[in-house]
């Protein structure tokens, strides 16, 4: 659920534009059988995938699944996905591509790039890799669930149909549990079995959650919440049912696989990090590359981009140390920001305050940027404590299309000490606005696109546009203190070493510490963050690599139209083109903007 989900371009081409066309462009549309065909695939595949999915539904405000979980992970599910993907695919190569008008024909490349990948997952000798290591410490659902059904992120509770949907939803994850342990074993027996470092970490992550008391759990925070239009009755028995599920149910299962894995399983699982070093990972990692780039890229000239950048952007340090006058090197400049108490927050509460007052100064800008603004509000809030230690220095959960549930910015205040105060500005502007934040909301608040298009996408587009997110504030004035511009250089030399450390362990044979090591020696990250961003490379291979990929990809478009049209450029008409059709393969974006700078010409 971590992953981003996967249009009809209702528009004219002369420029795209963020509307649907006009009545008589949507009648010759309805009188165009190759049109038709495409938008009721869109609509039959999207209808489909939600019957199967359930939780994509809720998050989309969709409840008419929402009494159910989901048959995740199990053979049955495996194979009606895969049975939809061949079905989608069969469908899209009866449509003739060349009868679509330009938009559409975006959207029929955009819909077969999916369905392509989507197919390479289930091929047989993938997926019996993926299949038998169903979570990690950072992908699985024993950390989503409880977060989702905490009343406080996507799950609704404000009905009684909501609180029984929600037990039901319960009963069934406690299925999938007890399915992951059976997962799991199949893996050992075939020896492909994830690490002993993510291992450790889920087990970390279990007795954290076992920690808490039942009325302490997230699973409870619904109860404390009761809508003062429930009865009585209706209170007292959902308390107890809650109360029992959690104590009963929920709790038991996660004591199972707890022991499982610690017992069982971690004996078995591998010393080494790397992906190629388990059966059939060399392979498996050569895909995922792809599939996360959207770009046919392979890890030797990634690794040597991470170089050559991680190079340029210790150039762009060092004038930052000259600039403010420190005499010592960069190295120990690196250790003065990472330990100096005037670049670091007092309490949770301040460096929550800080983040407000950012966002305050970010609003104050925005339009200058943007013509076209999220309705859904953005609240900034810090992880939950049972969690935070093993997540990232921030992340963004998606809000209701209607705007009716927020955005949600995470920060993480774990481990207070290490966070220091350069690098906020640029965080803000990455998870948040205009980041995530506007990139998500106004494709899923954007009804003229097709549902696979408004919640849909791809890493290297939704990570690129966060990461060229931060680069406006550049022109938004926010690095003009030079603190607060190393800041933003640290976070884009972040993902620069991302390149250089992902393929590193993945494809050459890299060990943790090695990895954690090159991060401190080129950044001023502290060991907490270096070690969690290390883990995660370990935990989701090639991920990482999409960030710099996109961002790359998006800023030399933009150069690309200011060199082309010069006084004609119009900033916030750019940043239209690049969302106002959701998040597009890079290959497809390109398209795109090129058939908008020669409109515009």
């Amino acid at each position: 659920m971590r992953r981003a989900l996967t249009a009809v371009f209702l528009a004219t081409l002369s420029p795209i534009a963020l509307v649907a066309p006009p009545a008589a462009a949507q009648s010759a549309v309805a009188e165009n059988s190759a049109a038709r065909d495409l938008h009721q695939l869109f609509k039959d595949s999207d209808e489909a995938s939600l019957r199967r999915n359930p939780l994509y539904g809720i998050f989309r405000g969709d409840m008419r699944y929402a009494d159910r979980f989901g048959d995740y992970i199990t053979d049955a599910y495996f194979a009606a996905e895969k049975q939809a993907n061949e079905e989608d695919m069969a469908r899209l190569a009866k449509i003739d591509r060349t009868k679509l008008n330009p938009t559409d024909q975006i959207a029929y490349d955009v819909f077969k790039w999916q369905t392509e990948q989507t197919a390479i997952g289930y091929r047989p000798d993938i997926l019996k890799l993926n299949a038998v290591r169903p979570l990690n410490h950072f992908y699985g659902f024993h950390t989503f669930y409880p977060t989702f059904s905490s009343g406080k992120s996507g799950a609704p509770f404000q009905t009684v149909a909501d609180y029984d949907n929600a037990l039901k939803r319960h009963r069934e994850f406690i299925i999938y549990l007890d399915r992951a342990i059976e997962r799991f074993r199949e893996g050992k027996a075939a020896g492909i079995v994830e690490t002993k470092m993510t291992i450790n970490n889920v087990i970390g992550q279990l007795d954290s959650q076992l920690a808490q008391s039942v009325t302490e759990s997230p699973y409870y925070g619904p109860i404390t919440q009761l809508p003062a239009s429930l009865s009585d009755a209706d209170k007292a028995r959902l308390t107890a049912d809650y109360q029992a599920i959690i104590e009963q149910g929920i709790y038991p299962a996660y004591r199972r696989l707890r022991d499982f894995l610690k017992n069982d399983y971690l004996p078995a699982a591998r010393d080494t990090v790397g992906l190629s070093t388990m059966k059939g990972g060399a392979e498996l990692y050569r895909i995922s590359i792809e599939n996360t780039t959207t770009l046919p890229l392979d890890a030797e000239t990634i690794h040597q981009t991470g170089l050559s950048e991680v190079a340029r952007i210790k150039r762009e340090m060092e004038k930052v140390r000259q600039e403010v006058g420190f005499k010592g090197t960069l190295a120990k400049f690196f250790d003065y920001l990472r330990n100096d108490p005037k670049f670091k927050k007092e309490s949770r509460e301040a460096l929550t305050q800080g983040y407000y007052d950012i966002g305050k100064q970010v609003d104050a800008k925005i339009g200058t940027y943007f013509s076209t603004l999220p309705k859904a509000p953005l609240e900034i809030r810090p992880y939950e404590e049972f969690r935070e230690k093993y997540e990232a220095g921030g992340s963004y959960q998606q809000g209701t299309p209607d705007g009716s549930r927020p955005g949600i910015f995470y920060f993480n205040a774990y481990d207070l000490p290490s966070r220091t105060t350069p690098g906020m500005t640029t965080l803000y502007l990455h998870e948040g606005a205009p980041g995530h934040h506007f990139q998500i909301s106004l494709a899923q608040e954007n009804a003229a696109l097709p549902n696979f298009m408004r919640f849909g996408g791809n890493t290297a587009y939704v990570e690129g546009w966060a990461l060229y997110s931060e680069t406006l504030g550049y022109e938004m004035g926010f690095y003009k203190d030079p603190y607060q511009r190393f800041g933003t250089l640290s976070d884009e030399m972040l993902r620069a070493m991302r390149l250089v450390v992902d393929t590193g362990i993945h494809a050459k044979g890299w060990t943790r510490d090695q990895a954690i090591e090159y991060m401190l020696s080129n950044s001023d990250m502290g060991r907490t963050d270096a070690t969690a961003e290390v883990e995660r490379y370990i935990a989701i291979p090639s991920q990482a690599l999409a960030y710099k990929t996109g961002a790359m990809t998006i800023q030399r478009l933009r150069k690309k139209a200011e060199a082309e049209l010069g006084p004609k450029f119009d900033i916030r008409a750019f940043h239209d083109q690049v969302l106002n059709t959701g998040a597009l393969p890079l290959a497809v974006l390109e398209k795109k903007i090129d058939a908008w700078i020669k409109a515009s010409k």
